[in-house]
């Protein structure tokens, strides 16, 4: 026998475990009702819900809209060259935006493809990008035969890293395409500097962003080329459209004829180079000219409601808000937040439907993978299963390699939420006091 370790008999070990098992269940069950107590229960286990208002969609369209159209019906010609209400949305598009040349066409992605014809992408020509963003911002490029290249993004701001960008600059870099995500406006001075230190063309990508201002100024007016969206989902809309527009002499000038299958209409002289046809109509410039008196309404709107969501789940552990410069307005044409997952006892599946059980809009990240990730990208398989600059030796680019780690975290641990001109404060209350609730439920 062991002095130190007396034996014990089993009944009397059993009855010892037993006792401490029953204190120990105990104070747990002491526990978990103090914490319910002090707590308020999830809507998703049958508490009460966090947002208390509903939230419906503020309607877009109406007596502005049907004034033009009216208008429009009085014509004679609905061709947009001259056309008064294509006249009309370019005046009032110039009042926002103080760029000399404009030019509507038929959507961001025409905008987008006007801007890299006109830039002169050519075979081979590298244009850096973001991995996360609609394939438009990409399909022009590479229907010029230019090579889209990837950069990594900021953590919580979801625009281009600059630092990443210069880092995948090679002699074949022709264009930078600053993508203003989430309305989120990009380093434009950054990425301008970068431009003018290695001669390269920066088209800024506007699609998500109408209304917003980068250090005061609105976006669009520092890149040498910049495109817009009208696509239904979009702050202001014609169901699909787009305007691209310029102030440098060397790009501005040629705008219209790169979206008019090559023709100067005020020059003439024939077809002095090759385009496709990208001309928005009349009735769609109607629209656009009664939407963009509608703009400052929702861009702002949008804005300080965005803010006050950062504002109010601010500080909360485990979750990393939108990042806005303070002298930057961020039009949220949706609001991303970062959710750390070792923070919480749930996943981010779990968390999004607890949060959607309080009355929150939201979902689980964006698109599903970077736009490198896509099949096409993986394939190489642009034009009938080829890419030609690719199998003719003019790119060594192989996206099934490219990596934009950070890019890849975010949308593994990103939460949308919907933020649109309809929502009210309450609303926004609301839905941080959500975050708050579930966060807190959930925290390790």
């Amino acid at each position: 026998m062991n002095a130190k370790h007396p034996s014990v008999s089993r009944r009397e070990f059993l009855a010892t475990t037993s006792a401490a098992l029953l204190a120990g269940s105990a104070a747990a069950t002491k526990s978990t009702a103090a914490d319910s107590a002090g707590a308020p229960k999830l809507a998703i286990n049958g508490g009460e819900k966090a947002v208390k208002v509903a939230v419906k969609r503020a309607r877009r369209w109406g007596d502005l809209e049907r004034e033009r159209l009216n208008a429009m019906l009085e014509q004679d010609s609905l061709f947009y060259w001259k056309g008064p209400q294509t006249t009309l949305a370019l005046e009032r598009y110039k009042k926002i935006y103080p760029l000399k040349y404009a030019h509507t066409c038929t959507s961001g992605t025409a905008a987008l493809h006007i801007a890299v014809i006109a830039a002169g992408i050519g075979p081979g020509d590298e244009v850096i990008t973001s991995p996360i963003t609609d394939i438009g911002t990409v399909i022009g490029v590479i229907y010029q035969q230019g090579v889209p290249v990837f950069a990594d993004l900021g953590a919580c701001t979801f625009t281009l890293d600059p630092a990443d960008v210069e880092r995948r600059i090679t002699p074949k870099t022709k264009a930078i395409i600053a993508v203003h995500l989430c309305g989120n406006p990009c380093d434009l001075n950054a990425l301008k500097a970068i431009a003018d230190k290695h001669n390269l063309i920066l088209i800024e990508d506007c699609c998500q962003a109408w209304g917003a201002k980068y250090r005061g100024k609105p976006i669009g007016t520092v890149g040498h080329i910049a495109c817009w969206s009208l696509q239904d989902t979009k702050h202001i809309t014609t169901g699909d459209g787009g305007v691209v527009a310029s102030n440098d002499e060397r790009f501005g000038p040629i705008l219209q004829k790169c979206g008019d299958k090559g023709a100067d209409r005020l020059k003439g002289g024939g077809f002095q180079m090759f385009a496709t046809n990208y001309r928005m109509n009349e009735p769609t410039a109607a629209v656009l000219a009664a939407q963009l008196e509608r703009l400052e309404g929702f861009a702002s709107k949008r804005a300080m409601l965005g803010n006050l969501l950062t504002e109010k789940i601010a500080g909360i552990p485990g979750i990393r808000p939108h990042q806005v410069h303070p002298e930057d307005r961020c039009v949220y044409w949706f609001y991303f937040m970062r959710f750390k997952t070792e923070a919480f006892r749930c996943n981010r599946a779990e968390f999004v439907k607890a949060l959607a059980a309080e009355g929150v809009s939201c979902s689980a990240g964006y698109i599903s993978v970077p736009l490198h990730r896509e099949p096409v990208f993986q394939k190489h398989a642009f034009f009938a299963g080829h890419w030609p600059v690719r199998e003719m030796g003019l790119t060594t680019m192989d996206f099934t390699k490219h990596q934009t780690p950070e890019v890849e975290a975010i949308l593994q641990n990103g939460i949308r939420f919907t933020i649109h001109e309809g929502m009210t404060e309450e609303y926004i209350l609301g839905a941080a006091e959500a975050v708050r609730k579930v966060a807190k439920h959930y925290a390790v």
